[in-house]
């Protein structure tokens, strides 16, 4: 039987307590959008939202603004980082759990803790001095002179290698999100009953088979959430970005040419907004970025928890 709060002063604090707690995280989401709506309403006003969205135009100089460019360079790097990280941070999940000596586990699970821990100004640094001088000179040429010279695949390598491009910034959000999904994964992997694993071993399966029919399958909504954590942050992610992307507001065919996604253009122009309708349409930018993370974050978890449901029948 529940005690009585009534007649336990501990119980109701506690109560109280914690119910505050939780009920501030939807005060302070419903604040954001509050602040976020009243001071993006200009823009909204002036350019519409549908016109706002699919706008080319960013040009503070005549005030005409909209958000396509900067959506288009957000949802390119957001998604190549995805497409160059997950491969990569499964697979260094099932060497840990699965293939590497005793020895090597532990140095590597830290490496993976300390590259997530890594502030993302230090990935921007690297990458405009040390990654971005070997993306022009030797990966981007070699990309155009391979790759590059295949039909319809070539427009993609279009252009003149300078390392501060769309590839440039996919390669570091890459490097940044990895760890998060490879950390995830492992720990999703080491959930798997080792008595599944012994008894397909003892049947004759091989390593590769026991990852692909019993721990993968097994260990599936920890992978896709790891992905989904990557995901958010490859979506907000802004300085690491910054140095490499260059800013230019522009849809380009080319993976080598520069952009301009929400993050950096928030970053680059929040301190040159000197009108009223400048700002307010940076704060449109960062209204639409807000819903569009809340939008992507709730359509994964409803297929995670539409997964669940059918995993546990």
């Amino acid at each position: 039987m529940p005690v009585s709060l009534k007649k336990n002063p501990v119980d109701l604090a506690f109560l109280v307590i914690t119910a505050t707690a939780s009920l501030s995280v939807l005060v302070l989401i419903l604040g954001i959008v509050f602040v976020l709506f009243s001071e993006s309403a200009l823009s909204i006003k002036e350019f519409g939202i549908l016109r706002f969205i699919f706008s080319t135009d960013w040009n503070p100089v005549i005030e005409s603004y909209g958000a396509a460019t900067s959506l288009f360079g957000t949802a390119v790097t957001t998604l190549l980082s995805l497409v160059l990280a997950i491969p990569v941070a499964i697979g260094i999940a099932i060497f840990v759990t699965e293939i590497a000596p005793g020895f090597l586990k532990g140095p590597i699970g830290v490496a993976i803790e300390l590259l997530a821990a890594i502030p993302s100004i230090i990935y921007g640094m690297w990458g405009l001095f040390t990654l971005a001088p070997i993306m022009a000179d030797y990966i981007e040429p070699a990309l155009q002179d391979t790759v590059g010279r295949i039909p319809f695949v070539g427009i993609l390598f279009e252009g003149t290698p300078m390392g501060i491009d769309l590839l440039t910034a996919s390669l570091i959000l890459s490097i940044m999100i990895t760890p998060f999904t490879a950390s995830i994964s492992r720990d999703a992997f080491n959930l798997t009953p080792a008595i599944v694993k012994e008894s397909a071993y003892a049947l004759g399966a091989t390593k590769w088979e026991v990852m692909k029919n019993i721990v993968i399958p097994y260990s599936k909504l920890g992978v896709f959430g790891g992905a989904v954590l990557s995901l958010g942050r490859a979506l907000g992610e802004t300085m690491a970005v910054a140095f490499v992307l260059g800013n230019n507001h522009q849809i380009t065919s080319s993976l080598l040419d520069a952009a301009a996604t929400i993050t950096v253009t928030l970053a680059n122009e929040f301190t040159e907004a000197d009108t009223d309708l400048y700002l307010s349409a940076l704060f449109n930018l960062a209204l639409i970025l807000f819903v569009m993370s809340f939008a992507i974050l709730a359509v994964a978890k409803f297929f995670l928890l539409r997964a669940e449901r059918k995993f546990t029948r």
